[in-house]
């Protein structure tokens, strides 16, 4: 099995996300539900992460969390062992429950980040086929059959929300007391309020989203990131992220958010000349040098570099092996690629 790509760090905010095996359920009542939440409470204990905000669906749970002593990964892990082995033996069952490793966005902890993922936790409950919010629904519309939301749907919306037990959306939003263990105080000072004043600015950023034009767009957006944060934020945390991309094929995603333009940028100012100036010339190390670190930095396959450079596949392959034979010899050369790498701004830190 491959294995996702992790970066703990001290004090991260995380989006995680574990859903149930081939998508079956995970809870199948009110005692499966409460466990869970009796196991997260622990969890914050046991490995002092705070809980931010979660949210337990059928066959899937969301958590916001933030870890000041970079544990995300064995608190979670911990976390769905221990609910696995008490579920497999409550409902006598055996093999695993969740459908493979868990994942785990960064999230830039300040700003506001954190406070839009909260928003898409709280939304889930809504975000379902039978009430018209689930992929179905955006499938009908894509297909013209859809229409704008009634105000009764945006109704059934706002009560299912405030209704559903299983969300920390509950105690934001001032319907239900706050359990000791959900850290709820940061993102309500965010709100800029006090008190009240912050449920309800809370409650009218979540449930305003309800049937909003862009509101698939921003869910996308949500779900479907590496690291959600600011450029600088997202360009460390490409830097911390390695491992063996043969086990871990994420690990490219990663990379490849260095654009390769970036690259030859770099190349050219070390060289003090144009890239048109010295890409095609032969014995230049310009061009070699790009490609070696476009393939190191940009995740980019050697046919990708070579349509970046105008370049065939044995060519960029040549080029990238002299500089990985001249690396090993030449001291200079290897200062060099040192510095043009640190230059490149894609991956300060």
């Amino acid at each position: 099995m491959t294995r996702p790509v992790r970066i703990d760090v001290r004090d991260g905010w995380y989006h995680v996300l574990a859903r149930g095996l081939e998508r079956r359920k995970i809870y199948r009542d009110d005692h499966d539900f409460g466990h869970f939440l009796e196991l997260l409470a622990i969890m914050a204990d046991r490995y002092r992460v705070h809980i931010h905000a979660y949210v337990l669906m059928d066959n899937h749970y969301h958590l916001l969390i933030q870890t000041p002593h970079a544990n995300a990964s064995r608190a979670i892990q911990w976390l769905n062992v221990s609910y696995s082995v008490w579920y497999n033996r409550r409902h006598q069952r055996c093999g695993p429950l969740f459908q493979g490793r868990f994942k785990s966005i960064p999230v830039q902890g300040d700003g506001a980040w954190a406070g839009e993922v909260s928003d898409y936790i709280h939304l889930n409950p809504v975000r379902v086929g039978e009430l018209g919010q689930g992929k179905r629904a955006r499938s009908l519309e894509r297909d013209g059959r859809g229409a704008e939301p009634t105000s009764a749907q945006v109704k059934a919306w706002r009560t299912k929300l405030r209704e559903y037990r299983w969300s920390s959306y509950l105690a934001y939003a001032g319907y239900a007391a706050c359990p000791e263990w959900l850290t709820t105080e940061v993102l309500l000072k965010r709100t800029g309020k006090t008190g009240q004043g912050a449920q309800d600015r809370i409650r009218r950023g979540v449930e305003g989203r309800l049937g909003q034009s862009d509101e698939d767009d921003w869910c996308a957006r949500i779900a479907g990131c590496l690291a959600l944060g600011s450029a600088r934020f997202v360009d460390k945390l490409r830097r911390m992220a390695k491992g063996d991309r043969r086990e871990q094929p994420g690990l490219r995603r990663w990379q490849r958010l260095l654009p390769f333009a970036e690259v030859q940028r770099a190349v050219s100012a070390a060289k003090g000349m144009a890239w048109d100036s010295f890409c095609d010339k032969r014995g230049d190390w310009g061009r070699d040098v790009a490609l070696w670190l476009g393939r190191r930095y940009c995740g980019l396959t050697l046919r990708e570099l070579g349509q970046a450079v105008g370049a065939d596949y044995q060519a960029v392959s040549k080029g990238i092996l002299r500089i990985q034979m001249r690396l090993n010899r030449d001291h200079d050369m290897r200062i060099r690629i040192e510095n043009i790498a640190s230059a490149m701004s894609n991956i300060q830190t």
